[in-house]
């Protein structure tokens, strides 16, 4: 039995070792999944009789089938079994999975190498010379393959970085390795020249990308890929990472590879990622955050000693939380005072976000007085309070509340003084009319607000809103000094940038400051646009996201539950190419840096 972890693909050594045994002929696999079962049991019982090897893949996918599996395997009758018969099986770790296997059988398991340094050490032990030598183009293909090899190293080893190394944290394999030096190799081979944007279109988009679900981490996969599939890549003085330590090696045998790659530093700096040095406190922060989420779980229910008991704090922290008094907007008078009017869809929006905090303050307070009333002993604890009480008393936002709330990563604590000041916002609206600069951290969802502004100019102007599009400009004023709304779009304000900061010198991005990883952004006027010509250079198109997790779902509204626009940022930085926000010559450094703004920290 292989337990399966990210990232390791054990298919390609037990097909190595068949051939070894010679078994080649009589080894078949089978990838488990819905329908396959049955199949998977012929192949068994095939295989029995005449000695084969069968390999049953992804076990923890056919959870419907393992008892059926868990019956085959104890009907074994040694005396009508061929003695050469040998059943593989692989599987995430599952609970689903049959014990009595796992009790008789040899277990295995082969965990990915950590680090760049160990990942090339890892791809070149399992290359020949031969392999090195049998290409028509030598120098070629050795300098790419050093190049690709290297490039899965880097997006390895990045998604220890969490959100700020790749949104989501894909399971790349060497599976995908593999594929990229067959194309390499054939490639080469077909083609005169060296066709570069072939085997970039290949690796990036489908080999690596067949696995991105997400468009800014494949504008980031090629953006680093581009360093490596480049005629330049075949200069010895080439540069694959920062550093005359990443230099592209010259041509050479495995063991003169080997030696380069032992040269590398095993922790190297965030630069080699493209990343500023402050991702390395990121990075530290994940790990220390993990662990303790960890240790929390483990945390005894039961207090002993002098201190406060569990339910004495529980009963203060709901009290405490009652006490600041939330409630419910009288929806009738919002809409007498702002009635729906063609002209001004912001009163739409100020009534749907009034909605929706009504239905996250209702069952917030009803919560807290059952919980009350539980602790007690007035009413059942059920399991629904309990799993509240736990996380009250570990200071983090109950689910029940998460599900019905905006994206938020604060703890309760920092929640809750943030629900106020989101609840405050509104009813200054409420009271003194639409605000002359918007804090768009403040709206439960800000997409509509977004809508609702460009829908204003489209019925002022008479113009098809589909023409329309977003211009900006970078207000570096004091939001409260901002006393008159702009005669089209709106200033929005209270987001923070994460990778860099804002230089106020020279109007552009800049590197970060060390050990700052956030920097409050100064406030952007967005402007409503007919027909607006896309920037040819100059610029980051920038992510806005509401959490630090970055990554997020589309929901039923067409929108994603994190991703709220993309802003254009004046870049110092060589910025050109066919203008999309995907497209990733349109400022490499920022792209490896990650960057983008935020709505809301996680303090």
């Amino acid at each position: 039995v292989f337990v399966l972890s990210p990232g390791a693909d054990p298919m390609e050594h037990v097909v190595e070792f068949a051939a070894e045994m010679q078994m080649s002929k009589k080894f078949t696999s089978i990838s488990l999944g819905q329908g396959q079962g049955p199949i998977a049991e012929r192949m068994m019982v095939a295989s029995m009789e005449r000695g084969a090897w069968v390999m049953l893949q992804n076990c923890h996918l056919a959870i419907s089938w393992m008892p059926r599996l868990e019956a085959i395997v104890e009907q074994y009758d040694e005396d009508l079994i061929h003695k050469d018969y040998r059943l593989w099986l692989t599987s995430m770790p599952s609970k689903h999975f049959p014990v009595s296997i796992l009790q008789n059988s040899a277990k295995m398991t082969n965990e990915p190498p950590a680090g760049v340094k160990m990942n090339l050490v890892g791809s070149y032990m399992a290359m020949a010379d031969d392999y090195l030598n049998k290409s028509s183009k030598p120098v070629e293909f050795r300098k790419l393959l050093f190049g690709l090899c290297f490039f899965h190293a880097l997006v390895q080893d990045r998604r220890k970085f969490g959100p700020i190394g790749f949104n989501i944290r894909y399971e790349f394999t060497t599976s995908d390795l593999k594929v990229s030096m067959l194309q390499l190799e054939n490639f080469l081979e077909k083609y005169e020249h060296v066709p570069y944007k072939v085997l970039e279109h290949l690796t990036g988009h489908i080999n690596y990308g067949g696995r991105i679900t997400d468009d800014w981490d494949r504008r980031l996969v090629m953006t680093m890929l581009a360093r490596f599939m480049t005629p330049d890549i075949l200069d010895n003085e080439y540069e694959l990472a920062p550093g005359d330590l990443y230099k592209s090696p010259a041509p050479g045998v495995k063991s003169e590879y080997l030696q380069v790659i032992q040269s590398m530093p095993h922790n190297p700096h965030p630069s080699m990622f493209g990343l500023h040095e402050n991702a390395d406190i990121a990075c530290a922060q994940n790990e220390t955050n993990e662990m303790c989420e960890t240790l929390l779980s483990l945390q005894a229910k039961v207090s002993g000693g002098a201190g406060k008991s569990r339910d004495d704090i529980l009963a203060e922290t709901a009290k405490g939380i009652l006490d600041q008094s939330f409630k419910p907007f009288e929806l009738d008078e919002v809409m007498k005072k702002y009635p729906l009017v063609y002209s001004e869809s912001m009163n739409t929006v100020l009534t749907q976000e009034c909605k929706r905090f009504n239905g996250l303050i209702v069952l917030l307070n009803r919560s807290l007085q059952d919980l009350m009333k539980a602790l007690k002993g007035l009413v059942v604890m059920s399991e629904e309070l309990d799993t509240m009480a736990t996380a009250l008393f570990n200071n983090q936002v109950p689910a029940m509340w998460a599900k019905k709330a905006y994206p938020n990563l604060k703890p309760l604590a920092a929640w809750v003084v943030d629900l106020q000041a989101r609840i405050s916002f509104l009813k200054d609206w409420i009271a003194n009319g639409t605000p002359p600069a918007f804090w768009i951290s403040g709206f439960f969802f800000p997409q509509a607000f977004l809508t609702g502004t460009m829908q204003n100019y489209a019925r002022k102007h008479v113009i098809s809103i589909d023409t329309i599009s977003w211009d900006y400009e970078v207000q570096e004023t004091d939001p409260l000094s901002i006393t008159e709304k702009p005669e089209d779009g709106c200033y929005i304000h209270g987001l923070f940038l994460e990778g860099a900061r804002w230089n106020y010198d020279t109007h552009t991005l800049d590197e970060s400051k060390p050990k700052t990883l956030f920097e409050s952004f100064p406030v952007i006027w967005l402007k409503p646009a007919p027909d607006r010509p896309k920037p040819t250079a100059g610029i980051y198109i920038c992510p806005v996201y509401k959490t630090l997790t970055r990554a997020g779902v589309l929901s039923t509204t067409g929108h994603s539950t994190n991703f709220v626009l993309y802003v254009e940022l004046p870049s110092s930085e060589p910025c050109s190419g066919i203008y999309s926000q995907y497209v990733e010559t349109f400022s490499a450094h920022w792209i490896k840096r990650s960057v983008a703004l935020f709505c809301a920290l996680n303090y």
